[in-house]
């Protein structure tokens, strides 16, 4: 049975590969901070993962948690005092322990290609990335554009009273979207691959504005348009207005973040190029029809 330490999994996607991870037979240890309420030990337990309480600066009893473990997954989930310093402080504890891999909290569009300073999480991402390379350690980040769920409403693309698909720039476009199940499943196959590569890229669905309108007329049976709000120029112009005028804030998705990650994905300088889904088998995949089915 192989080893796995996971930290995060309290969190959405974490939970979500914690099951996963067990569903394929490993043995998964979840670091969770002191003092994590029942209620979410609970729930991690529920996954069939082992709840193991460390202290996140404490870094001699985060790399006890880590020894043993064929490889750490981080699905940590912050800004830059999570994601440099807590997830630092974890890759640190695995090089300590000896453990050969190392997965980090990526699950983004493809931020090796996007342009610094465009994008706050996707820097963040770029930052770490910096220093998991230069650790003695093989890392495996998942690159999978876009949770899918963004479709059913968590962000402004569907727009069901106009009947119209939200763009910017060029309605054709195509964008890649995957739901954080397939993220999941596809993370804890990764992770229990002692070859996986430096990067591994997917894609559920991959759809342009236009597709998406036609899909939804099919749907629905009532016609679907585009709705092109403006040119990239416009977005970029509305991003700095928003982020000026919001308040500070320590939530690592904010509106103006999600619109910088709409621009990244509407530029194509987000594209995932080349994808790895047929790497472990994985065959059935959630489409943007089975997403956005339901909501019609």
């Amino acid at each position: 049975m192989t080893n796995i330490v996971l930290a995060g999994a309290t969190g959405d996607l974490g939970h979500r590969i914690a099951t996963a991870l067990t569903r394929r037979g490993a043995s998964v240890h979840a670091l969770l901070r002191k003092g994590t309420p029942e209620a979410r030990r609970q729930a991690v337990r529920a996954t069939g993962a082992v709840p193991v309480e460390v202290d996140f600066d404490d870094r001699s009893a985060l790399a006890d948690a880590c020894a043993g473990a064929a490889c750490v997954v981080s699905a940590l989930n912050g800004l830059a005092p999570t994601i440099l310093d807590v997830q630092g402080r974890l890759l640190d504890a695995a090089v300590a322990a000896g453990v050969s891999r190392f997965m980090p909290s990526d699950f983004s569009l493809d931020f090796t290609r996007t342009r610094p300073g465009d994008n706050r999480n996707m820097d963040l991402r770029r930052a770490f990335m910096v220093r998991v390379d230069a650790a003695p350690i093989r890392a495996t980040s998942i690159l999978n554009g876009a949770f899918g769920e963004l479709l059913t409403g968590e962000a402004p693309i569907v727009l069901h009273k106009p009947r119209r698909i939200l763009c910017w720039g060029d309605p054709g476009q195509l964008l890649d979207f995957t739901t954080k199940d397939d993220v999941a499943d596809y993370a804890a196959a990764a992770a229990l691959d002692a070859d996986a590569p430096r990067f591994l890229r997917i894609a559920g669905d991959v759809v342009s504005p236009r597709d998406l309108a036609a899909l939804m007329t099919e749907l629905e049976g009532r016609r679907w348009r585009t709705l092109r709000a403006g040119g990239l120029g416009l977005l970029g112009a509305l991003i700095k207005v928003t982020r000026a005028l919001s308040p500070a804030s320590d939530a690592p998705f904010t509106p103006w973040q999600g619109m910088q990650y709409i621009r990244d994905m509407s530029s194509g300088r987000g594209k995932l190029i080349g994808l790895d889904n047929g790497r472990y088998g994985k065959t059935e995949w959630i489409r943007a029809r089975d997403i956005l089915a339901p909501t019609v």
